[in-house]
């Protein structure tokens, strides 16, 4: 057997479902798939290579107020009538890093360690979160039975050291598994 399969069926798995804290409504896409939370160390550097820091809308330095662009670099501040440069108008650490390419939407906050999958080309059977992402799956916590309630999106192998990710990875087109390449 390929080792890279053998990984996969060797991960941990769960047969508990966990609880839905979110009722249905909440970190569900409309679609129904569930969004995912992996932390930012099971990506590695991947994530790093991979995403954007966000630093949020401009805003003066002087009241907090939103500001406008005003010509290429400079900012107008509308409320108290400042006018600055664009490395005043964000501040020194972002907000939040994300990805918005190939299918994929995913955000982990600036000083959170989990990251949100809120769309993907792939979902895995997780077990639901915490209450502190109520409706969310943890997608490293893998249901040995699927629950078609528990569909999260994931990260693909691609994204995840050795081409290969810690749960089955499905098509949300075709609903097949999809085998790691490496």
């Amino acid at each position: 057997m390929n080792s890279n399969l053998q990984t996969i069926n060797n991960m941990k798995t769960t047969q508990y479902a966990g609880i839905d804290y979110g009722l249905g409504r909440t970190n569900v896409s409309k679609s129904g798939i569930r969004f995912g939370v992996i932390h930012h160390n099971e990506l590695g550097q991947s994530w790093y290579d991979g995403s954007e820091a966000n630093y949020g809308e401009p805003t003066c330095p002087k009241c907090g107020n939103k500001a406008n662009k005003a010509r290429k670099s400079d900012f107008h501040c509308p409320g108290c009538k400042y006018h600055f440069d664009s490395d005043e108008a964000y501040g020194d650490s972002p907000q939040s890093f994300y990805v918005d390419s190939d299918g994929y939407k995913a955000e982990q906050g600036g000083e959170d360690c989990d990251i949100f999958v809120i769309l993907s080309p792939y979902f895995t059977y997780a077990q639901f979160c915490s209450p502190c992402a109520p409706g969310a799956c943890y997608l490293v916590n893998s249901l040995e039975t699927p629950s078609e309630n528990n569909r999260a999106y994931c990260f693909g192998h691609d994204w995840f050291e050795g081409g290969v990710a810690p749960y089955p990875v499905y098509s949300v087109e075709t609903g097949e598994i999809v085998n790691p390449t490496a």
